[in-house]
């Protein structure tokens, strides 16, 4: 230390070298990105031997997984033995656990094997998921179930995704160099940190109605431009095309103007009225006057000075009003019916031109009319009534003497009888 502050004191530099001892760890010759494998024969122990504590992970599967997990629960078990991981397949709860054991003696393992049944449970065939274990293999579920709220727009898009056959899928993966599974709600990535976020990021624009498409033709130049040494430490936005979202509207197809066109002509052309040209409006350059609001229209009939009950009366004589006037238009209607055609013809005829003392008048020909038919009924009915009464009664009386007659002759046969 005083070695430091003399050297400062007689304005020489720190020598920063000067505690620093050599590191055989740290030369150019060393990749510190690279990632080695757990090797307990290389010396990859962990302090003490062996974990302190036990770790353990469960998820749960969906029913119609459990018959392929039966079938390749010996295969998984035995490739989480080599890594010295223990598990469980429980199917009463429908669930797998993974937990470490006093053998285990790599302590990321463990978290290895969590993904391992995570994609097992999201239809990911096994031999694909156990790649999972190896340390250059890494997994992502994308969830892309809350990100669009119409169903019918959500199968759309996600069917977008996959593209016809499979293909968009396809060139995504070959681009990513990552295995893609589109299971229900999720995404399901394996491979390497930056494949699985660029398959991130088309997913994720995908539902936000960007098409896969675009994406896919940008890594493509992306993939020729990492050929090229030159261009390694420069931008490449100059390259990749820019794909900016266009609310344009919609242009009817030409075929269906021209028919709604000549629809247009021929319904002028049989009605016999000439085809409406339009007006071309002139220009002003002064604003359309302002419309009155409520409140002035009240001011100016009146109403606004009016209390609130006045209010109601008024409303309430005004609907009373235009009912009797309905009721009015209703009961002239069903008059007319009784005129005659020849008192109507001069109306057809007239038109809207026919007075309303006319039609007044007709309406009253047809309530004559309608009272005379009513006395002729109440005639007829009065003449087949006193007939039909007439009738009944010589029928009781023709009985009541055929009664009398029969009672006259039993006493007289009784008398007979009596001076026998």
């Amino acid at each position: 230390m005083s070695n430091i502050v003399e050297a400062t004191q007689e304005g020489g530099a720190k020598n920063h070298n000067k505690y620093r001892r050599d590191k055989p760890w740290d030369n150019p010759d060393i990749d510190h990105w690279s990632v080695s494998p757990w090797d307990e024969t290389a010396g990859d122990t962990l302090p003490g031997g062996r974990l302190l504590e036990e770790s353990s992970f469960a998820t749960l599967f969906p029913k119609y997984r459990e018959k392929y997990l039966r079938e390749v629960w010996p295969l998984v078990t035995r490739s989480l033995d080599k890594v010295k991981i223990a598990c469980e397949l429980n199917l009463v709860e429908g669930s797998m656990t993974v937990r470490t054991t006093r053998k285990t003696s790599d302590p990321y393992v463990i978290l290895k094997a969590r993904d391992l049944i995570k994609l097992l449970a999201r239809s990911i065939p096994a031999p694909q998921a156990l790649k999972i274990l190896h340390d250059d293999y890494n997994c992502e579920i994308i969830k892309i179930g809350g990100l669009v709220r119409n169903k019918e727009r959500f199968v759309k898009r996600r069917q977008r995704l996959i593209g016809p056959d499979g293909a968009t899928l396809k060139a995504l993966e070959l681009l990513t160099q990552c295995y893609i599974l589109v299971q229900g709600n999720t995404v399901s990535v394996m491979g390497s940190h930056k494949g699985i976020k660029q398959v991130r990021m088309v997913v994720l624009e995908c539902m936000n109605n960007i098409h896969p498409v675009y994406n896919i033709k940008r890594l493509m130049i992306m993939r020729e431009l990492e050929k090229d040494p030159k261009l390694q430490n420069e931008s490449w936005d100059r390259f990749l095309p820019t794909f900016k979202k266009k609310n344009v509207k919609r242009r009817k197809p030409h075929q269906l103007v021209e028919e709604s066109k000549k629809a247009a002509a021929d319904s002028t052309a049989a009605n016999g009225a000439k085809p409406a040209v339009k007006k071309k409006k002139t220009y002003t350059p002064f604003p359309p006057a302002q419309q009155p609001s409520k409140i002035d229209l009240q001011l100016e009939s009146g109403e606004y000075f009016l209390s609130e009950r006045q209010r109601k009366a008024k409303k309430l004589a005004e609907k009373q009003q235009a009912s009797l006037e309905k009721t009015n238009e209703k009961r002239i209607a069903r008059e007319r019916e009784f005129i005659h055609p020849s008192l109507l013809k001069d109306a057809d005829k007239g038109g809207d031109g026919v007075e309303k003392g006319d039609e007044k008048k007709g309406a009253n020909n047809a309530h004559e009319a309608k009272t005379d038919a009513g006395a002729d009924m109440e005639r007829l009915v009065g003449k087949f009534a006193k007939k039909k009464r007439k009738a009944s009664d010589e029928k009781s009386g023709k009985d009541d003497e055929d009664i009398l007659g029969l009672t006259d002759k039993k006493k007289r046969e009784k008398d007979k009888k009596r001076k026998d």
